[in-house]
């Protein structure tokens, strides 16, 4: 398997192959003291896998640094926006207005981050190569070809729609060293994956203080450190994996077989060094079953990406573990360059998400933040079914005749309420909660749950949208330590109603459903005080 992948060709100026080996060594050593002093190297994967409908998707996971990265804020570009790239002396770098619109993950409240694709079905990532990045010195007289690695970023999702355009491109630029503060001051050493939708792949590093160096990626593969032609040699010592099983062998009048499926890759690296993740990541996506459509191909890189999630303890000494983050791979991205769709799920929660850039109006669109995982809960949904607690007085709850002699006009909006314990209309005596999208981390005002509470605040009645029946929650004890305290709850029907900074969460079997805001004049905030 992995020695036919090896007539893929690498691009390499062949002059110069000897003297950059005695370099690599060299950096190879400084590399190991790197990874020994330095536990917090990023580890990213990247993969692509392509269909038989001419699919073809770009997935990474990231590991991008040991805190909150906050890469679930992904930025929306639109098209014709003004760039001003930065330099070690400020804002008087190349200055640039946008062709395309674009979609990108941010880190730690900048504008860039570790992944984006633009309208047209680029997709750019970058990739942390410490040891072996070297930028271009800045020159005062160059300053207007001059950026830094994450304006490189934004001119190709802005400027180029192929490979081929940024490849054609890239003497035009200098990609200089800045130091950025909220990185900590760190160099920002990365090396760039770049891919389009007919296939077309490209790797581009920066070595020996500026100078670029262009490779083909093996099946879209790439990881990190050392540099991408170290790992095309590497993969030399992997040529007998193969997803075929080991074959029996006969030992005197014993005959030994494999002890079960997946003998053909017995020796494949399972550690999270970067090389053994590049050898582990060529081997499975060189495997990987038939896709039929691009569609199959995203699902499929999530599955194969699942291989190189890093759990926090795994990658973290013990004393360094942060509280801010649960996982090392706090997000998995795939693109879709094909239909330029985003899709992605973080380490607050595994349901894939997806941007549709072709619904996206970039001529109009203004700068956008979506801010996901707001609440920053793993949702785990509960499909057990339960007999409904209100099932016994469901006739009760839809008749008219709700109390002998009282007949609630329900041709006037009118229905029988058990906490008010008299017939109401819900936007009167109500709370709207607005229905939670979990996907977007935004509300829909135009479906609305009413909650009704009761004259001293004991019960509070809930009624869904589409729905006769209403539910009864109960109040619970104040908390003063919970950062965030039920105030009702149905422990039977598994509903509840939560607060947490400025809103209210009304949940269904631990999954928030609606929300409010605090600022709403006919809120529960203001119910709940004091009459």
């Amino acid at each position: 398997m992995l020695r036919s992948l090896m007539q893929t060709q690498v691009f390499i100026n062949r002059d110069q192959h000897t003297e950059h080996m005695k370099k690599l060594y060299l950096a190879i050593l400084c590399f190991g003291f790197l990874l020994m002093a330095k536990p917090d190297v990023s580890a990213c994967t990247g993969i692509s896998l392509k269909s038989k409908d001419n699919g073809v998707v770009a997935a990474r996971t990231v590991e991008w640094a040991l805190s909150d990265a906050r890469h679930n804020r992904i930025l929306i570009v639109p098209r014709n926006k003004t760039f001003q790239a930065l330099t070690p002396k400020g804002a008087n770098g190349k200055k640039w207005n946008g062709t395309y619109g674009f979609v990108s993950l941010t880190a730690y409240g900048e504008n860039f981050g570790p992944d984006g694709m633009n309208e047209e079905g680029l997709y750019v990532g970058l990739y942390y190569l410490p040891g072996f990045t070297s930028y271009a010195a800045y020159e005062p007289d160059k300053a207007a070809q001059s950026m830094s690695v994450g304006d490189l970023m934004q001119w190709i999702l802005s400027s180029c729609n192929s490979v081929k355009q940024v490849k054609d491109s890239l003497d035009k630029l200098i990609v200089v060293q800045v130091d950025n503060k909220s990185f900590g001051g760190a160099e920002l050493p990365f090396h760039f994956k770049i891919a389009d939708p007919t296939g077309a792949s490209l790797v581009i590093e920066f070595v020996n203080n500026g100078e670029k160096r262009l490779y083909e990626p093996l099946l879209g593969v790439i990881t990190n450190a050392p540099t991408y032609d170290w790992h095309m040699i590497n993969l030399r010592n992997y040529l007998q994996l193969s997803a075929d099983p080991q074959k029996p062998i006969q030992a005197g009048n014993i005959s030994l077989s494999p002890l079960g499926a997946g003998s053909g890759l017995m020796g494949l690296p399972g550690d999270y060094t970067p090389p053994s993740r590049f050898i582990r990541a060529m081997a499975l996506t060189a495997s990987a079953r038939p896709l039929a459509t691009s569609t199959d191909a995203v699902v499929e890189s999530f599955r194969i990406l699942d291989n190189f999630n890093i759990p926090l303890g795994a990658h973290v000494p013990a004393k360094k573990i942060p509280g801010d983050i649960v996982s090392a791979t706090q997000i998995t991205t795939a693109c879709d360059l094909k239909e330029k769709v985003f899709y992605f799920h973080t380490m607050w929660n595994r349901m894939i998400r997806k941007i549709e850039l072709g619904s996206i109006d970039f001529s109009v669109i203004s700068e956008t933040i979506i801010e996901d995982d707001i609440d920053k809960l793993n949702n785990i949904s509960n499909i057990t079914p339960i007999v409904p607690l209100n099932e016994s007085d469901k006739l009760e709850a839809t008749s008219e005749d709700t109390l002998p002699g009282v007949k609630c006009k329900s041709n006037a909006g009118y229905l029988w309420s058990k906490a008010k314990n008299r017939c109401i209309r819900t936007f009167e005596d109500g709370s709207p909660f607005s229905e939670y999208n979990k996907m977007t981390g935004s509300a829909n005002s135009k479906k609305v749950a009413f909650i009704v509470l009761s004259d001293d605040r004991s019960v509070a009645e809930i009624f869904f949208p589409d729905s006769d029946l209403s539910f009864v929650l109960l109040a619970m004890p104040e908390s003063q330590v919970d950062i965030m305290p039920v105030i009702y709850e149905n422990s039977l029907e598994r509903l509840q109603i939560r607060h947490y900074r400025d809103y209210f969460h009304l949940l269904l079997r631990d999954e928030i459903r609606f929300v409010q805001g605090f600022n709403i004049e006919n809120g529960l905030f203001n119910k709940l005080l004091p009459q």
